[in-house]
């Protein structure tokens, strides 16, 4: 509903102040995707949660390939009409058909939350630390929550880098290349659908007690991938720089949700998955200022050069990561 609403001010909207206004509404209601994972994340079966996360990221591939496409073919008066249109049409489908996913017992109390419990879900060290969790009426013991402390570092670690390498993959090839915005558009189309195809073939058939083996080779991919970006010169290269990138990148979201959504009480998905989230908001919010300072000081090679060697910290922190196919099936 806040969405449709953002999306109904924008199409209304005569002055930039309105349309900012729409933005703001928009911002605030953007927990859908933290909720879908959350709904996943109620499955009890390690590999049912395994195959909905990738579900979640074969339909993010997808609309994030589409989606731009398609508001670059409509005018900007018919784009917000357009995103209103399915907003509505979203909302009545989850009316009509998306029960509750969890019995009225299961589920968490809903209590007004005081000034200590609303910090925890907004301070970006108290994210770090799943301090909501950690609060809670029956946390998870001390080192299942050491190691959930662990992979959200480790989510915010990888969106800190991946999005801020992302963000300046268009300076580099429109630099390099001479790629024009349509040019551009083909190539974001060839990763979502590379991303897609991995994540609706392979990301979704690894077994429950694998996603960490899988993430680890991804994070590994990701060092060539970048370093081929950042000093190939030719399209071949880029491509391959391209294909690896979208392999990589399809294995780890969907992956590391999955082990994450094993962490905690039925009653606590929403908070584990949402403070997860937010890691995620955080490190795309930080990762394209830093990367693109990067880029514009010392330049494209450096950058990609010095942001795929990082991708090694994730990589050792996962390595010492106390996580068995015993607990997620246990939990």
């Amino acid at each position: 509903m806040g969405l449709a609403t953002s999306y109904a001010v924008w199409a209304l909207s005569r002055s930039f102040a309105a349309f900012l206004a729409s933005r703001v509404i928009g911002g605030i209601s953007k927990g859908n995707v933290s909720l879908s994972t959350a709904i996943v994340a109620d499955l009890g079966s390690p590999a049912a949660r395994n195959q909905g996360m990738a579900v979640i990221g074969v339909a993010f591939s997808l609309a994030f390939t589409l989606g731009p496409m398609l508001g670059a073919v409509l005018s900007v008066e018919l784009a917000p009409w357009f995103s209103l249109l399915f907003a509505i049409s979203d909302m009545l489908f989850m009316f009509c058909f998306l029960p509750e996913t969890l019995p009225r017992e299961k589920r968490a109390s809903s209590v007004a939350l005081g000034f200590c419990a609303a910090a925890n879900l907004l301070s970006p060290v108290a994210l770090l630390r799943f301090a909501a969790v950690a609060q809670s009426q029956d946390p998870p013991a001390g080192d299942r929550l050491n190691s959930l402390r662990r992979l959200g570092l480790v989510y915010f670690l990888y969106l800190f880098l991946f999005s801020g390498l992302e963000y300046t993959l268009s300076f580099l090839t429109h630099q390099r290349f001479q790629f024009s915005s349509l040019q551009q558009g083909k190539m974001f189309f060839f990763i979502g659908l590379t991303m897609a195809t991995v994540q609706g073939t392979y990301a979704r058939r690894i077994s429950p007690g694998k996603e960490v083996a899988a993430v680890k080779r991804a994070m590994l991919l990701l060092v060539p991938a970048f370093l081929l970006l950042g000093w190939g010169h030719s399209l071949p290269v880029l491509g391959l720089g391209l294909l690896l990138y979208s392999f990589a990148a399809a294995v780890v979201v969907p992956c590391l949700s999955s082990v994450v959504a094993s962490y905690g009480s039925p009653g606590q998905k929403g908070t584990v998955m949402g403070t997860l989230r937010s890691l995620g908001a955080l490190g795309r919010a930080v990762g394209p200022m830093v990367a693109a300072s990067v880029y514009w000081l010392a330049g494209a090679q450096v950058c990609f050069t010095m942001c795929s060697g990082l991708f090694l910290i994730p990589y050792l922190l996962l390595r010492k990561l106390r996580h068995s196919a015993q607990t997620s099936k246990a939990e």
